[in-house]
């Protein structure tokens, strides 16, 4: 019997355990490169093009007046068609309609007293505003009515200047009993406001709605106006000033003017031109030698009855 060599005999093992390694190592190679190929695919899926989002439909406009203010102040504008919406004209008498998209609509105004040429009026949207959809509002029947009232007493009434706003606006001056009168009014809801320099007014204005008759005793009292002055003082600077400013405002703590001309040179000062009613806030600076000014010291109020 012959024997083989110790290291023949161990070769051969040697040989399959590498066979068998590269078999694993490709297997898991195979393994790697499959998964890769499937990370591969979800990249890109990740990485595909946004979906484009289209932009938002354009909207346009419709506007016009009615006119003359007596008719169209007020008015009440109503659109159909395409789409619904109402809206009320200005005191000069304007509408709007935004926010439309392409399409015909139909305008149609009214005012209670009023009739209107032409009474309705078609606007089709293609893509631009469109203006100028006017309308003319008449006085139904002719028909117009009054306002009318009385200032007293009499020293604040007689020569009052009284103004009417609204559906129609208007000047007159009380006579001497403080009387006043607007006449040839159309129906709609008036503001009448009285004015005296040196007097004040309660109430400061009235309403008053014509409807298909004249509107009397929209009557005011008259009280005199009282002068009112504002005294300030402060404490003194513990640094050497040439004098102080004063200011003052109706907004706290902005927007200040300054009141004295010169500087001030005393801890005080008496502002004198306030008007009644009205809230003011003050603030004071020191002034150096050099001109150089100091930050405003704390606001202080005054109310104006």
């Amino acid at each position: 019997m012959s024997l083989r060599p110790l290291g023949k005999r161990m070769e051969e093992p040697a040989r399959c355990r590498n066979r068998g390694f590269r078999a694993r190592l490709a297997f898991l190679l195979t393994g790697m490169l499959a998964s890769m190929a499937v990370l591969w695919g979800c990249s890109g899926l990740v990485s595909g093009k946004p979906a484009i989002t289209p932009p938002p439909p354009q909207a346009y406009s419709i506007s016009g007046a009615v006119t003359p203010i007596a008719g169209g102040s007020g008015a009440i504008v109503a659109l159909s068609g395409a789409a619904s919406a109402s809206t009320i004209a200005d005191s000069s008498g304007r509408y709007s309609f935004s926010g439309l998209a392409n399409g015909t609509y139909a305008i149609t105004p009214s005012h209670a007293g009023y009739t209107f040429s032409p009474g309705t009026q078609a606007a089709t949207v293609n893509g631009a505003n469109i203006s100028g959809i006017n309308f003319s509002a008449t006085v139904q029947n002719g028909s117009t009515y009054s306002i009318s009232g009385t200032i007293s007493p009499t020293t604040g009434g007689n020569g009052a200047m009284v103004t009417l706003s609204g559906a129609a606006s208007g000047n007159t001056i009380a006579d001497s009993l403080g009387n006043y009168t607007f006449a040839a009014l159309a129906n709609g809801t008036y503001t009448v406001t009285p004015t005296k320099t040196g007097y004040t007014f309660s109430p400061v204005n009235g309403s008053a709605t014509v409807n298909g008759a004249n509107v009397t005793s929209v009557n005011f009292t008259a009280s005199p106006q009282v002068a009112h002055t504002v005294g300030l003082s402060w404490i003194a600077s513990t640094s050497a000033v040439a004098g102080y400013n004063v200011y003052r405002s109706t907004v706290s703590g902005q927007s200040y003017t300054r009141m004295n001309g010169s500087f001030v040179g005393g801890l005080s000062y008496l502002d004198s031109s306030v008007q009644n009613g009205l809230t003011y806030y003050y603030v004071t600076t020191a002034v150096d030698s050099s001109g150089i000014e100091s930050v405003y010291s704390n606001e202080v109020s005054a109310k104006i009855p």
